[in-house]
């Protein structure tokens, strides 16, 4: 996605753990062990798809030929889609599905985007207010997902993002003048972040590609907005070091 926080540079000097993504309690944030927590999850499902291949390989048995359930069972059993989680009543999709990713690009920006913006919202809520923020925030997004089923196909649903939407316009309203670093720009975080959900009920709308994904982004920021602008789970003083207006 090409976003670097840059605030250091023009901002009072802050606790090195509000630039580093660390929590005041040391190394070990919510933050970072969800960043751990997914590329975990990431490197087990790739070790278990790697198996299997080999295993169907050993036998002289076509990919194409293997049941879903045995090329991919991370996927198979973990993957939202309406049909499992709703008629079937497998309601845990919904919280492993945030922690699956569809390749190695889509975990990347997911945990870039994450440890960015996490600390700044982790700081304000505390660790366990902030993790239960980030679970609803994904779990908002296969919701928003099924209520837009139009758009979204019911194709399966993965990824990190609806909760990291949450946390990002989470971030937007706690510090909205941060500036942060986009390709060649800068950018105030309000702005990004209202930029980024327009694009995503722009593809939902219009049916652009992977309006599953941005129904589940609207949902997850949505989520966000409301959780953190009527103090459903903010506490009474934010952190000062965190909320600097440039």
């Amino acid at each position: 996605m090409g976003i670097y926080d840059r605030d250091y540079y023009r901002s009072p000097p802050t606790p090195s753990h509000a630039r580093t993504g660390l929590s005041r309690a040391g190394m070990w944030s919510i933050t970072t062990w969800l960043i751990i927590l997914n590329v975990a999850v990431f490197l087990i499902q790739a070790f278990i798809i790697a198996s299997r291949q080999n295993q169907l390989l050993r036998a002289g048995i076509p990919l194409r030929f293997a049941r879903p359930a045995f090329r991919d069972p991370v996927l198979f059993y973990g993957a939202f889609t309406i049909h499992d989680a709703f008629l079937h009543y497998q309601f845990w999709r919904v919280i492993i599905c945030q922690f699956l990713h569809a390749n190695l690009w889509h975990l990347l920006v997911n945990m870039v985007g994450l440890y960015i913006f996490g600390p700044i919202v982790e700081l304000n809520l505390g660790r366990w207010r902030y993790s239960f923020f980030y679970l609803l925030c994904g779990i908002a997004g296969p919701v928003m997902y099924t209520l837009l089923w139009a758009a979204a196909r019911d194709t399966p649903l993965v990824g990190a993002s609806a909760g990291i939407f949450g946390i990002l316009l989470a971030a937007a309203y706690l510090a909205p003048d941060r500036l942060i670093y986009v390709y060649f720009f800068e950018v105030r975080l309000k702005y990004f972040a209202w930029v980024m959900m327009g694009v995503a009920a722009y593809t939902v709308l219009f049916h652009g590609q992977n309006a599953g994904g941005q129904a589940a982004h609207l949902g997850g920021g949505l989520l966000g907005w409301l959780l953190i602008r009527f103090r459903g789970v903010r506490r009474k003083k934010p952190v000062a070091s965190v909320v600097t207006h440039n």
